[in-house]
């Protein structure tokens, strides 16, 4: 595929600005993504970055890069609270509900794969399991205690922090230090086992209720939370990529581990730009499992949670987060998702109206067709601003109504780039599919919708002729039937209400 002559800029976490994007190898990608830890259904929080980083990964195709986009499963090793101590969160599902740990972890992981393809996230090209790398994790601790990095207590492996730190930098993520760290830890069992309370866990010996183990040179144990992400990046991507993304919660503790054990490991980093979405909130507090107060993506999708007024559909949901910006925070309430799916439906009736608009030989709009596709693009160079490209997608739409209602001309050449625009820059790169509603196949509904768009067509024409009382006629009928009519200086617009 040839490469597109775009210079995109990504926000790099670590230096706090926006830089050109240049891969490591010329047009090839490597991408880093943190997955789930499978022991619950996803919810809305979980959504984000799966969307975020797949706007991404097309976004880069569309391009003409290689990606090679790795997105991990954590099914062993992350504890309660994201600490070094307490009960496997794997684990403590399958003893809740008698059930093995990797029952847990397929039942979760089949849900959590069904919901993505519901909001049409492709799949990564490599989804390795922690679990499935044990052997890799051991060699990992084993070469950072080599490097004298870490050291061994009670059977457990934990990594030198103070140590690190006296030689390179550890926080500079997150900007968090050391002393503040000592400060913050809480005495948790087991701390005595370390020498510094930011010290963090690479192996744990298993005390003898875990049931999630493995031999290693040092216990019978498992590995710690972060270190699956530093061993299967570099055994999949090198000891060198290109990006490293995941949620805003994660630069400390767990990308800041990660940036350690790589130095230790390789003498150097291996990220070269972080990127980090921003959370999803409700009522000012992050969405989440350990909160309580989140909401799944099937109780969106069905609408069986008592905070939703409705059920959302997979393509509102992606919408409404795509109409913010990556790195904002996202609020949730039934009337900002209500504001996005009305504003969705709005968006696909302007698309499916561009197949009745009969071309002419001249145009009125030609140039403001040309200037959208390259604002699309614009916008998508500059850190992914998808906010921007959807309020450019509705100035198309804007521009189509105006043809529809005779108020404009555009040629068959405006047509067809106008279809690209929405093929290229809606479906390909946003990811949205034309069956917003979910409501069965889109065919069976083309003559309904040609009906309601004829008895606009004759109320036009009725208001041409000053005949306000048929116009008003129609509106109101079709008001009574549940048709929303709305006249608008680029023509009108209906929806059902």
């Amino acid at each position: 595929m040839e490469m597109k002559p775009h210079q995109l800029c990504i926000y790099n976490s670590m230096s706090r600005q926006k830089e050109g994007f240049r891969p490591l190898h010329e047009g090839r990608v490597g991408m880093y993504v943190c997955g789930p830890t499978v022991y619950g259904d996803g919810h809305l929080g979980h959504a984000r970055p799966a969307i975020t980083f797949d706007v991404l990964y097309r976004y880069l195709k569309h391009l003409g890069y290689n990606v090679r986009y790795v997105r991990n499963i954590t099914d062993v090793g992350h504890l309660e609270h994201d600490a070094d101590e307490g009960e496997d969160k794997i684990a403590k599902k399958a003893r809740l509900e008698q059930l093995e740990p990797m029952e847990v972890v397929q039942h979760y992981l089949n849900r959590y794969h069904d919901a993505m393809a519901r909001l049409n996230v492709l799949p990564p090209s490599i989804e390795p399991h922690a679990s499935g790398h044990i052997i890799e994790q051991i060699e990992y601790v084993k070469k950072i205690l080599d490097a004298g990095y870490a050291y061994e207590s009670n059977g457990s492996i934990y990594f030198d922090v103070p140590k690190y730190n006296a030689e390179h930098h550890y926080g500079k993520l997150s900007g968090r230090d050391i002393e503040e760290l000592r400060s913050e830890t809480r005495a948790l069992d087991g701390q005595q086992e370390k020498r510094h309370p930011a010290d963090f866990a690479l192996w744990k010996k298993a005390q003898p209720e875990h049931i999630m183990r493995w031999p290693s040179p040092w216990s019978d144990g498992f590995p710690g939370w972060h270190l699956e992400c530093s061993t299967m990046g570099e055994k999949y991507l090198g000891e060198q990529f290109d990006i490293h993304g995941g949620g805003m919660d994660l630069k400390f503790p767990h990308h800041e581990c990660e940036i350690a054990q790589s130095v230790a490991h390789n003498g150097h980093e291996s990220v070269r730009y972080w990127m980090h979405n921003n959370m999803i909130t409700i009522n000012g507090q992050k969405m989440g499992k350990s909160l309580g107060n989140f909401i799944t993506l099937d109780e969106f999708f069905t609408g069986s949670h008592q905070l939703l007024a409705q059920a959302y559909s997979p393509m509102t949901i992606r919408f409404f987060i795509l109409q913010a910006h990556y790195r904002s925070t996202v609020d949730f309430s039934n009337e900002a998702l209500q504001a996005s799916e009305k504003a969705l439906d709005r968006m696909l009736e302007g698309w499916r109206r561009l197949a009745d608009v009969k071309p002419q030989d001249d145009s009125t709009i030609t140039a403001e067709v040309d200037a959208l596709e390259g604002k699309c693009y614009e916008a998508l160079d500059d850190d992914l601003n998808t906010p921007i490209v959807i309020a450019h997608l509705f100035e198309a739409v804007g521009l189509i109504n105006k043809v529809r209602d005779g108020h404009a001309t555009a040629t068959a050449e405006d047509v067809e780039r106008l279809k690209g625009l929405f093929n290229t820059f809606l479906f390909d790169i946003l990811g949205m599919r034309p069956d917003a509603a979910e409501v069965g196949d889109d065919k069976a509904l083309e003559p309904y919708r040609g009906a309601v768009d004829l008895l606009l067509q004759v109320r036009g024409e009725a208001k041409a002729r000053k005949d306000w009382a048929t116009s008003d006629l129609i509106r109101d009928r079709l008001a009574a039937l549940g048709f929303a009519v709305k006249d608008t200086k680029d023509g009108v617009e209906w929806s059902v209400k």
